[in-house]
């Protein structure tokens, strides 16, 4: 079976970039946090229902970078989001960030399965068929 893949674009802005006018490390995980959410919402449901409605959150337990080579202002990134893994209490997605085809960083957040309060939950059985069981 072939691996979803969301796609999304963001365009940098002029914040997000430190005094060389590269864009700043940390802003790469608010790109993944983007693009996590356009997945849930090309696979057919909001991120923020599952958490109002199923009571399930995905707290992010890991989260990795690396960077290939800068982003700078106004440049256009497409972003690439699929799980790359999942169980039935926790999710692994991956990333791809690019410009103009040309990588510039790849990345991983491993999400922990949680209710309100943070105890740890299966996934809701309504949210399972978005995450694909890998294991």
């Amino acid at each position: 079976m072939a691996r979803k893949v969301a796609c999304s674009s963001i365009r940098v802005r002029y914040g997000e970039t430190d005094q060389m006018g590269i864009v700043y490390y940390a802003n790469y995980l608010v790109w993944m946090e983007v693009a996590r959410v356009a997945y849930c919402r090309e696979a057919g449901f909001e991120y923020r229902d599952m958490e109002r409605n199923g009571g399930a959150f995905l707290v992010v337990t890991e989260a990795h970078c690396r960077y290939r080579a800068p982003a700078r202002f106004d440049d256009q990134i497409e972003l690439a989001c699929w799980v790359a893994e999942s169980r039935s209490r926790m999710v692994r997605f991956a990333y791809e960030m690019r410009r103009a085809g040309e990588l510039l960083a790849t990345g991983e957040t491993l999400h922990t399965v949680t209710d309100a309060q943070g105890k740890m939950i299966r996934m809701p059985e309504q949210y399972r068929r978005y995450f694909p069981l890998t294991r």
